[in-house]
């Protein structure tokens, strides 16, 4: 059931130190169960952007616990954070998420959905894993630091509200990453690879339109109605949708309706946009197309509207050779180690998945379905063919101010939707916990390469800043957008 592992990339660099390797992961398996038990604490407690007040926490007293310098509340977010550890050198830092998503509710290692609060949130997006493995992560590097008294600082930054919240780039435009020579991520996924740096740059908009009520049926003339102007601006954008970029992506939800009865003429109306492109000169540019049609709407009904940002994330920026090194790290360890119980567990879950979903698991990583796999325990080769499937992360705003790398670990059946029931029933099993303790090992062991041989850092940094001399950045959340705290806007 196994496949033959790929090794068609291969490292520009020397292959890494099998001491500093072993010991390194040693490290890793001497207290995984610790980050195990913490991820299962976060997937009991989910909880959704800007509100992971219990999962946030249970990061902050493992941070403390495990010795490190801890500031809260960092960038002005109650539930964001940062964990330093070690003494002059550089600075590496290591990416944390926790968030959840609404109405995923789930209950753990079943095969179908049933929700164990109906309405409830669930970790639809595996984050409970995500902080978990970087904080083991942060851990294993400050002990092998602190044990062989090398130079260097390790950072965990516990980052909350990445599912529709940026806080990377509120944390960003804080200048909380200013001092950071290198950061690392990963993301749970079904197989085992480096990212590429595909992503798109993107805006959440609010459009807000103000009318005048009015009895819709004895005076409707009186009227200037709000909803009108909302589903003007639908229609307007729907025909901009043949005159866009067609890797550009457009989302709408009508959050404030203006009320519910018909007899009367709606007074005010909000529609919510998400508009995604490739890079954020894309991004401006269809912005200001976006707010031809709302003002156009506006103007058809007689109305007055007002734009508000709510968050935004930049496209990423790739980094060669991080990429180079981390692929390098990953082709040591190898897949995860998946047993004959964790092939049998996955098979049940894949029988919930139609043939469509298996073959868009295989085109989002560049590569053809195969039949009948259910686990990656084999790494892909770092040169694959560009993915069309593309989505947004608030990593991409750290990548335009610090060289970044992130990685995927197989922690679930191939498959496996994102946003999903069915991910969410695997984000306790036996699949999580050998993917995030593997994640870890690779970041742990990649990071460590970069405080032996700075010259990595320096290459890194003048490649970041050769891609970034033609572009320089700018971040989609404007200085007087707050975040989008619970209840606001």
């Amino acid at each position: 059931m196994q496949p033959t592992p790929a090794t068609d990339a291969q490292p520009a660099h020397a292959t890494p130190d099998q001491a500093l390797l072993q010991h390194v992961w040693a490290l890793i398996d001497e207290k995984k169960n610790i980050f195990c038990d913490l991820s299962d604490r976060i997937w009991e407690t989910p909880e959704v952007n800007y509100t992971e007040f219990k999962s946030s926490q249970a990061h902050l007293q493992l941070l403390k616990q495990q010795g490190f310098r801890v500031t809260e509340g960092l960038a002005d977010l109650p539930t964001a954070m940062m964990g330093e550890a070690g003494e002059g050198g550089p600075v590496i830092a290591i990416l944390g998420e926790y968030d959840a998503l609404p109405g995923l509710s789930q209950q753990a290692d079943i095969a179908e959905p049933v929700a164990l609060q109906a309405g409830a949130n669930g970790h639809g997006c595996g984050h409970n894993m995500l902080g978990s493995a970087a904080l083991l992560a942060a851990t294993a590097v400050k002990d092998y630091l602190a044990a062989n008294g090398l130079p260097g600082r390790v950072r965990y930054y516990g980052c909350p509200a990445e599912e529709g919240g940026s806080a990377k780039g509120f944390m960003v435009r804080a200048g909380v990453f200013a001092d950071v020579d290198v950061a690392l991520c990963w993301h749970p996924g079904a197989f085992n690879c480096v990212m590429d740096a595909n992503s798109l740059a993107c805006n959440e908009i609010n459009y807000h339109f103000h009318g005048r009520a009015a009895h819709a049926s004895s005076t409707p003339h009186l009227g200037r109605s709000a909803l009108d102007a909302v589903e003007l601006m639908n229609v307007g954008i729907n025909y901009l949708r043949e005159h866009m970029p067609s890797s550009a992506r457009i989302h709408y939800a009508i959050t404030d309706s203006g009320g519910f009865s018909p007899n009367v003429v709606q007074a005010h109306a909000t529609v919510r946009y998400l508009v995604r492109t490739r890079t954020l000169p894309e991004l401006l540019s269809l912005l200001k197309r976006v707010d031809n049609v709302a003002a156009g709407a506006a103007l058809m009904t007689e109305t007055t509207m007002q734009r508000h940002i709510l968050s935004g994330d930049a496209n990423l920026i790739g980094n060669r050779v991080l990429e180079t090194l981390m692929q390098s790290h990953l082709e040591q360890l190898g897949g995860p180690g998946f047993n004959d119980a964790d092939y049998a567990y996955a098979a049940r879950f894949q029988q919930t998945m139609n043939q469509e979903e298996i073959g868009s698991a295989y085109q989002r990583v560049g590569l053809p379905a195969k039949q009948g796999e259910m686990l990656c325990d084999y790494v892909l080769p770092l040169d694959r063919p560009e993915s069309s499937m593309l989505g947004s992360t608030d990593v991409g705003s750290v990548s335009w101010v610090v060289p970044t790398v992130q990685a995927r670990i197989a922690t679930y059946t191939i498959g496996t939707p994102g946003h999903s029931w069915q991910l969410v029933a695997q984000g306790k099993s036996s699949l999580a916990h050998k993917g995030l303790i593997h994640a870890a090992k690779l970041m742990a062991s990649t990071t460590m390469d970069l405080f032996t041989q700075p010259e990595l850092i320096a290459q890194a940094k003048a490649e970041h800043a050769s891609k970034l001399a033609a572009t320089p950045f700018i971040n989609p959340i404007p200085d007087d957008v707050q975040p989008p705290f619970p209840g606001s806007h």
